[in-house]
């Protein structure tokens, strides 16, 4: 927490749009920090069959040796494979093998990205109470297209609209934010406008703090629709035009979900993979471990950025991911996400 307690006191003046892109032959190729990577000798097939008979014995050990090591892509063809040659929905056959959370986790691994935040958005949405942090980090940290791939997905399996949902399970400001976040048309450039910047801090102090109450929808505009590297730059404007940060602002002149909402969508923006380090802190911190939020994170971001994740959780905590994982779980559990998370 100290890095985002660090920030709401004041904008780190050196810090700078993302510069991780890396030019190559006049075309930007960006690195990657996923920790989970293609297997090198991938046979579906061979893989198939030992996943086969490892559920038939219920070897925990060597179900999770082949999920968790395997890229996505490569669990689905795992999967196509599996279900071809037994006639068993491979979900199903995991289910009757694995329990709890290893089910969970299980399950995780083999959908897709947009078939797992599909089933995270209704699971938010289901029963007594909606789980809004979940709806915002999805939506704060998928790119256009997976937006775009998970409302096709949530129609395709649950038969609503992705829309519709949020207007029934959400109200007022939070379910405008939400909306402008699912329409999926935020600038995703990296390049920085520094007069648009500087604008954008005014406005957002006229709608804040010059004024008696707040222009929520002038927050919710900014912060729904510009680019990470753009919002950096804002940031640091808005520090030039008021005494306070925005994120300080945003407390003072926000309550409930709406403050919530658009001071995530600022962390992230500020930096993504301290926003989910801290929500692995959380999850494990003082009694009791939230294993929900260590599958979701860790599965949604290990072909993403969980490298830079475990990164920024020992900068921010003094400790590794990894001897954190390993204090508050144990067994296959543990063994699994450790594998997820890389080496030390």
């Amino acid at each position: 927490m100290a890095f985002f307690k660090k920030f709401f006191t004041h904008v780190i003046p050196q810090k700078d749009p993302d510069k991780s892109i890396i030019p190559v032959k006049d075309k930007p190729k960006p690195p990657y920090y996923g920790t989970v990577t293609p297997y090198p000798k991938f046979d579906a097939t061979s893989d198939a069959s030992t996943l086969q008979s490892a559920i038939k014995k219920l070897d925990k050990d060597v179900i999770f040796a082949i999920l968790v090591k395997r890229s996505n892509e490569q669990r689905q063809k795992i999967k196509a494979v599996y279900e071809a040659s037994t006639g068993q929905s491979l979900d199903k056959a995991l289910q009757s093998a694995l329990h709890s959370h290893l089910e969970d986790l299980a399950l995780a691994l083999i959908s897709t990205p947009a078939h797992f935040d599909a089933y995270l958005f209704r699971k938010a949405t289901k029963g007594l109470g909606t789980r809004e942090h979940i709806l915002v980090e999805i939506l704060a940290t998928r790119t256009n297209q997976e937006i775009r791939d998970l409302k096709r997905v949530y129609k395709e399996v649950y038969k609503t609209e992705l829309e519709e949902v949020i207007k029934l399970e959400t109200s007022g400001d939070f379910t405008a934010a939400l909306l402008a976040m699912l329409k999926a048309t935020k600038d995703e450039s990296t390049e920085v406008n520094n007069d648009l910047a500087k604008r954008d801090a005014e406005i957002l102090f006229e709608a804040g703090e010059k004024i008696k109450g707040s222009n929520v929808s002038a927050f919710i505009d900014i912060l729904t629709m510009r680019s990470a590297p753009q919002l950096c730059k804002t940031f640091q404007q808005y520090a030039t035009t008021s005494d306070i940060t925005l994120p300080k602002a945003l407390q003072l002149e926000l309550k409930g979900d709406i403050e919530d909402c658009l001071i995530d969508i600022v962390k992230c923006s500020w930096n993504t993979s301290a926003f989910f380090a801290e929500k692995l802190h959380h999850a494990m911190k003082g009694l009791g471990t939230n294993e929900n939020t260590l599958i979701r994170v860790l599965v949604s971001r290990s072909e993403v950025d969980l490298k830079k994740i475990v990164q920024e959780y020992k900068a921010m905590y003094g400790v590794s991911l990894q001897e954190a994982i390993r204090r508050d779980t144990k067994e296959q559990f543990e063994s699994a996400l450790l594998a997820l998370c890389g080496p030390e």
